[in-house]
């Protein structure tokens, strides 16, 4: 049986290969420093688009110039009049040497005082997802909106004026990473080591974000960053080397789903990240049958909680149940739960996720991105666990690639011949998880610097109920072990999974959340 390890936004690999990709990590040499362009740029001016640089062969050659467009559109009944800006950033090395060029969507509303409009810098994870998701997902002026009824057809999802946009209350920076979407580094044969990891990609992130603000007139504006799924490491990551590295500060941080620690979602070899995700179990389990409404839901899930953190790890640390009581043990897993007591029996008390056996029941096959969201099984007779598709990853989710590219080039005016690379398993499978001296980078110490160092910084959690993939309990688990600014790091369920904007009700009050958290 093939176990996956636990990466989010969409991508999971093989517990061999990560352990091979870190043992390759190892004899990789550090990324280099990333600096300004050699010329400093002119006086800021936003619409000023510029053309693409002719130093540049290869894919990178074959991105187009800036473009800017003009757009008046309502949301939540305030007509709002902004300027998208879609182009790239040049990164360079410390000799002055293009090493990418880094592809954003940035949209200004215009006639706004720079000095207090708030700028959200925008990345999804992976690691290897573009930002498509949450640009038409969440927070774009556009949203791709799947059929009522039928969420897992991608083939009829439709682009439409996104009613829920952030763009009322915050200027937004869609950033792609290297190696995704359109950001294309200039030599293919040094892009591992100089950006597909932990430390160089958020490097290349605070350098982008940098540039940008300093192009745009940005340096004293409220600074946000969102990030998804990975984006949660990412965007500790990125908040601290934005403070050591370009000497700014961020004012607040919004993660939707994030891994907060790789070690938190490792359920094939962690009793505590099998503990984290029994609530999600629980929760898809009650909605299905539904038990789970808004006025018991808190309720139900703090109850799921500390059974999850209480009588069931207690039980998984301990000395392995025999005989009947292991018997009484899995059918208590089984009835929290909803999985068949035989499978909870043969995993020995911990569902493995990612497994087909857990997924699959009554001939559907439930995605680990929403374990309330299932499509007809195509192996109902059962396979290898790590043979299944998702139908989030391999299915629906696919659909937002396409539509950014159409969305690009119809309405933003920006037209490539390079594909949008959506998902890229080159990215995912080169990244380098290693910290500062460490085998793998831990965020959690580095989150609480962060707090302690910047004493208004406020962190914004979203977490859908039936995500399975970086479970609700994980972001609470790591806010009651945070000594310092815990008061500072709010905690927001919704219903829904991994992707809970897909909802348009949750989409709806995740906007309205996060108005509230950016006013000042």
């Amino acid at each position: 049986m093939i176990k996956p390890s636990l990466l989010c936004k969409h991508m999971r690999r093989p517990q061999k290969r990560v352990g091979l990709a870190l043992a390759t990590a190892l004899c990789v040499s550090a990324a280099p420093v990333y600096a300004a362009p050699a010329t400093p740029p002119a006086a800021p001016h936003a619409d000023a688009p510029k053309a693409a640089p002719k130093e540049f062969t290869g894919a990178a050659a074959l991105l187009p110039d800036d473009a800017i467009t003009h757009h008046t559109d309502t949301f939540a009944g305030h007509k709002i009049s902004y300027t998208a800006h879609t182009g790239t950033l040049v990164l360079r090395d410390d000799a002055g040497k293009p090493t990418a060029r880094i592809f954003y969507v940035a949209y200004t509303q215009d006639g706004a005082d720079p000095a207090k409009r708030p700028v959200s810098f925008f990345f999804n994870g992976g690691p290897g997802g573009a930002t498509a998701y949450l640009h038409l997902g969440a927070a774009g002026p556009t949203a791709l909106t799947f059929p009522a009824g039928n969420p897992t057809d991608g083939a009829n999802a439709r682009l439409g004026l996104n009613p829920d946009s952030w763009l009322p209350d915050t200027d937004m920076v869609f950033i792609d990473a290297p190696g995704t979407g359109w950001s294309t580094p200039t030599d293919p044969k040094t892009a591992d080591k100089t950006f597909y990891g932990v430390k160089q990609d958020a490097k290349a992130f605070a350098k982008t974000i940098q540039l940008w603000a300093n192009t745009n007139g940005r340096l004293t504006s409220p600074r946000y960053l969102v990030g998804e799924s990975y984006g949660g490491i990412r965007s500790i990551e990125v908040a601290e080397a934005l403070a050591q590295q370009q000497n700014l500060m961020v004012n607040g941080i919004i993660m939707i789903s994030p891994a907060l620690d790789m070690g938190l979602l490792d359920t094939s070899n962690s009793i505590l990240a099998s503990a984290l995700t029994l609530p999600s179990f629980e929760a898809a389990k009650l909605a299905m049958q539904h038990k789970l409404t808004p006025e018991t839901a808190a309720h139900q899930l703090d109850e799921a909680y500390h059974y999850a953190l209480g009588p069931y790890l207690s039980t998984l640390a301990n000395t392995p149940p025999t005989g009947d009581a292991a018997r009484d043990f899995y059918e208590e897993v089984a009835n929290h739960t909803g999985l068949p007591q035989d499978v909870i029996a043969k995993e020995r008390g911990q569902p493995q996720p990612m497994a087909h056996d857990v997924r699959s029941r009554d001939g559907r096959l439930y995605t680990l991105y929403d374990a309330t969201v299932s499509i007809a099984d195509p192996f109902p007779e059962g396979v290898d666990n790590g043979d299944s598709p998702d139908p989030t990853l391999s299915g629906f989710g696919r659909a937002y690639g396409s539509a950014f590219e159409q969305y690009a080039s119809k309405t933003l005016n920006y037209r490539t011949d390079l594909s949008y690379e959506l998902l890229s398993m080159k990215v995912n499978a080169a990244w380098d998880f290693r910290g500062d001296g460490e085998p793998m980078a831990h965020q959690i110490p580095v989150l609480r610097r962060l707090l302690a160092l910047n004493p208004t910084l406020r962190i914004f959690i979203a977490n859908g109920y039936y995500d399975l993939a970086c479970p609700f309990a994980s972001a609470r688990w790591v806010t009651e072990h945070i000594p310092v600014g815990r008061n500072r790091i709010g905690l927001h369920t919704y219903p829904g999974g991994h992707m809970l904007y897909t909802r348009p009700d949750s989409r709806a009050a995740l906007a309205r959340d996060v108005k509230a958290f950016l006013a000042p």
